[in-house]
């Protein structure tokens, strides 16, 4: 009988998007609602509100960009430490790779002779270190623009989803009514692709993800009405 296995491979692509989408959605939809109960022209909500998808795409790709950037600092700091001590304490690092073969349940004879193999290449050796020792995986050199990239563009096609309605007329109730229903249908769907992605219940996390926008958006037009009042 054949056997598949159904483990999630999400990617860091995935989870840019993941990232920047989340908050396209729901950052112009809250602030695009706000104007609606304060403003009496949707041509002002429309300037606000690609002011702020522009300046949150910037924001939001710069926190990428130095997220990933900091990842790939952090290995490069800990790889220089790891070499230093194979050369210096060989036989402590050693011991560390017997430690973790003997959790695996191997025999000191097998034990030892995996050591002594891993140990004959230096570059080998690190690498192990690394990766079962720090559980550090060596990072994309690009992984830095990449990310920045894809939060940024996320963030901007997440934003002129609930923003494109006001395009189409000058009255802000009427074009929240359809931003509402869009922007809502696509948190559904955004959730539960999401929810899927990262394994929660897809119905639970997709409910989820909409009431969290449409709180957003409903404190953000009240908040805006009784200013107004």
């Amino acid at each position: 009988m054949d056997h598949q296995e159904q483990h999630l491979t999400s990617s860091d692509m995935l989870t840019d998007i993941v990232i920047g989408m989340s908050d396209g959605l729901t950052v112009p939809f809250a602030l695009a609602a706000g104007l609606s109960g304060a403003v009496s022209s949707t041509g002002i909500i429309v300037i606000a509100g690609i002011a702020e998808i522009a300046a949150g795409s910037i924001a939001m790709g710069l926190g990428g960009y130095l997220a990933g950037k900091t990842e790939i600092d952090h290995y490069n700091s800990e790889l220089k430490r790891e070499y230093e001590e194979v050369e210096l304490v060989p036989e402590k690092e050693k011991e560390e790779v017997r430690e973790f073969f003997g959790n695996l349940g191997l025999s000191e004879e097998v034990q030892q002779q995996a050591v002594e193999e891993i140990a004959k290449d230096k570059k080998k050796w690190v690498d192990f270190m690394m990766k079962y020792e720090l559980g550090l995986d060596k990072p994309d050199p690009k992984r830095a623009t990449k990310s920045a990239l894809n939060i940024g563009l996320s963030y901007v096609v997440g934003g002129l989803v609930p923003l494109s309605p006001y395009f189409f007329t000058d009255t802000p109730i009427v074009a929240l009514k359809y931003s509402a229903i869009v922007t809502l249908i696509c948190l559904f769907i955004f959730g539960y692709f999401k929810s899927r992605m990262t394994g929660v219940h897809p119905l639970k996390g997709a409910l989820k993800v909409m009431l969290i926008g449409a709180v957003a958006a409903s404190a953000a037009y009240g908040v805006a009405k009784i200013f107004e009042g």
